[in-house]
């Protein structure tokens, strides 16, 4: 739909964007939030001040710059988008508010490089991108409303349920306020919640995955507490859950949304690995192997700091003695001396001891966790030969990039 002229153009500000990038997003956001405020009210603040929202978008618009030419290339990463954009409520009418902040900010970051004939090949190109978005995100408003127990923007739900699984992770079971049905979803999906927060200027909304298997008369999310950290601030929705919200609040969620789910069709053996809060979808892909009599290998692997820290370990070992192809091991980082005799490997996870646990190479592969734990368990996989096709994994906030955690180190 863009013609070799407006693609040339765009592709020759490939280099300045990988430069660039992060500074036009950066720059890009601070313009939006000073026309649109009540845009805070998305957004999460915390992912703004790590400046991890930025640079998600400059490795998006980075993308989009290379393959403008092959945009079939980067559909994966537009449906991934997509689904976050319904589950918060993104409009159609709030794209050209979007792409007239990005062109400024391309403007005034780049200055006397961003010429007309720049400025108009990216107009034209992100009418493109926009409408793109906007057409898929429109199926996925509607089927989330037409299933059967859907809904559109967010539904009330009272906490029926808050049970402390560890030291820093409670689990809420949430029932429909209204009483009605509540739509399906496939493991491996999130939830929006949408808080309003004493002493808070903004609405706050965070995703959480589902921690329990489709099919129940409830939603269960499993939220870790961020507590404060050096250079990090504490989650103040997470904090807020944790101390303030009581069984019989209501929450308000979103329908379910989410690509990284559990291939239901494949036969083949699945092994699932976790670190930390990551095992939350996780745990939903067990329980829903296991609820449906699946008679495919599991290997279940979790990694936590320590048994006070390891949540959900006597469900996952209940569901796990429910089914004879089912294995789970645990892998503690800093072992206490009550953990003595419950877990199976000290230290961190390496390619050695999957080897040892996971019975054939010739399996699909899902895992969740800090990302640097993912770059981990990725690069070993791959040292293995797993094929990149069989491997799956999910971020927890704006989409990463595997490659740039290699830098950091592991943790759980």
């Amino acid at each position: 739909m863009l013609n070799e002229n407006t693609i040339a153009i765009i592709k020759s500000t490939v280099p300045v964007l990988e430069v660039h990038g992060t500074a036009i997003t950066k720059r890009f956001y601070q313009l939006l939030f000073a026309s649109q405020p009540e845009l805070m009210n998305v957004f999460n603040h915390a992912n703004q001040r790590q400046g991890k929202q930025q640079t998600a978008l400059a490795n998006t618009v980075y993308a989009a710059a290379l393959y403008i030419d092959k945009l079939e290339t980067i559909l994966p990463a537009v449906k991934q988008i997509a689904h976050k954009h319904r589950s918060l409520g993104i409009t159609a009418d709030q794209y050209p508010i979007v792409g007239q902040n990005l062109l400024q900010a391309i403007k005034e970051v780049l200055g006397d490089a961003a010429t007309d004939e720049i400025l108009n090949a990216w107009a034209e190109a992100y009418g493109v991108i926009a409408n793109v978005f906007i057409s898929v995100e429109a199926e996925m408003y509607k089927e989330a409303e037409e299933q059967q127990g859907g809904w559109a923007g967010y539904r009330a739900f009272r906490i029926e349920l808050k049970v402390q699984e560890s030291h820093v992770i409670t689990s809420f079971y949430l029932v429909p306020e209204d009483g009605g049905a509540i739509a399906a979803f496939e493991p491996g999906q999130y939830v929006s919640v949408k808080m309003s927060i004493p002493d808070q200027k903004n609405t706050h909304i965070r995703q959480y995955s589902l921690s329990d298997a489709p099919g129940k008369p409830y939603y269960r999310i499993s939220v870790k507490r961020e507590d404060s950290q050096p250079g990090k601030d504490a989650g103040v929705v997470s904090v807020y859950l944790h101390e303030q919200v009581k069984e019989g609040d209501v929450l308000w969620l979103s329908a379910p949304a989410g690509d990284f789910t559990l291939d239901l069709k494949d036969t083949r053996p699945v092994v699932l690995i976790s670190g930390g809060v990551g095992l939350t979808p996780m745990v939903s892909m067990l329980n829903t192997l296991v609820d449906t009599n699946s008679d495919r290998p599991i290997t279940f692997i979790h990694a936590a700091q320590n048994g006070q820290l390891h949540a959900l370990k006597q469900q996952v070992e209940e569901k796990i003695g429910q089914a004879a192809q089912a294995k789970a091991y645990w892998c503690y980082a800093q072992p206490t001396e009550q953990d003595a005799g419950t877990y199976h490997k000290e230290g961190y996870v390496d390619l050695p001891w999957l080897q040892e646990v996971i019975p054939s190479k010739d399996a699909v592969y899902y895992f969740c966790g800090p990302t640097p734990f993912m770059a981990h368990i990725n690069r070993q996989l791959l040292e293995w030969g797993v094929p990149a096709a069989d491997i799956h994994y999910e971020f927890f906030g704006p989409k990463g990039s595997l490659d740039e955690a290699e830098k950091e180190p592991v943790a759980k």
